[in-house]
């Protein structure tokens, strides 16, 4: 009986996020009534008006193109950012001479913001999706190729000489002892790289282009309609936290990690 119990009450760690999320909640509606003394319109951003619009726009299907084209943008861009992360981190990790002559260009690049390269991404690709994915493959390409190259770094050197012994292909090498070495540390590289495409779409997706849910957030600021901006706003941390719930357990069935309770 009381391992049955056990089962049915929920762990602590999910108590204390239920709670987090609740006094979010409380603090945001505080926030808005304490707003609304000197600013009529900030009623309308409060948590019941919110969670009204919110519920009311997926019923009626108003957020199903945008939801969906922002979520087709962010997994061509992190597909991408993969395609192009893991190999230039395979190649960094393994050779040091490569490491030291790209360390600096590669720090340097790193720390611009991709939004500064949005005019030149717009002159170079046009008005579309292709600039969009340009400049979210570029946010989010560093923490894969940062990730899997420490993961090259901190692979047991003993199975990589065990395997030459047997004589082992590359391919062989590559397939059977490095990419199942690393993969935890590509999958934190992509649990991040997801965070990072997140912050970068909004603001993207309100260039010259005409769906996606930074688009939406464009258009209700025009219609002056700031509970549907707050449920759009709302929309978009369930959807980045359910990626990052995602990669999240991805890693723990990966690497063995036990779940927190």
């Amino acid at each position: 009986m009381l391992k049955a119990l056990s089962f049915s009450v929920p762990g602590k760690r999910t108590l204390l996020s239920l709670t987090g999320l609740l006094v979010l909640i409380g603090l945001w509606s505080l926030g808005t009534r304490w707003l609304q003394q000197d600013i009529g319109l900030a009623g309308l951003l409060g948590p019941e008006e919110t969670f009204q619009n919110l519920f009311s726009l997926l019923a009626d299907n108003q957020l199903t193109v945008h939801t969906l084209t922002s979520m087709k943008r962010i997994l061509i861009g992190l597909f991408l950012a993969l395609l192009i992360g893991i190999p230039v981190g395979l190649a960094i990790g393994s050779w040091r001479t490569l490491e030291n002559s790209t360390s600096s260009a590669f720090q340097f690049l790193r720390m611009i913001s991709p939004l500064s390269w949005m005019p030149i991404a717009v002159m170079i690709f046009g008005i579309g999706d292709a600039p969009i994915y340009f400049l979210l493959t570029f946010a989010a390409v560093w923490p894969i190729i940062l990730s899997t190259a420490a993961g090259v770094k901190q692979l047991d050197k003993k199975w990589l000489m065990l395997a030459k012994s047997l004589s082992a292909t590359r391919w062989e090498l590559l397939s059977r002892i490095i990419i199942p070495g690393i993969l935890g540390h590509i999958l934190t590289g992509a649990r991040l790289a997801i965070g990072i495409i997140w912050i970068v779409l909004v603001p993207c997706e309100m260039l010259g282009v005409s769906s996606g849910l930074g688009y939406f957030i464009l258009d209700t600021r025009d219609r002056l309609a700031y509970s549907e901006l707050m449920a759009v706003i709302v929309l978009i941390g369930a959807l980045g936290f359910m990626l990052d719930t995602i990669a999240q357990k991805l890693y723990q069935h990966w690497t063995h990690t036990p779940q927190q309770t």
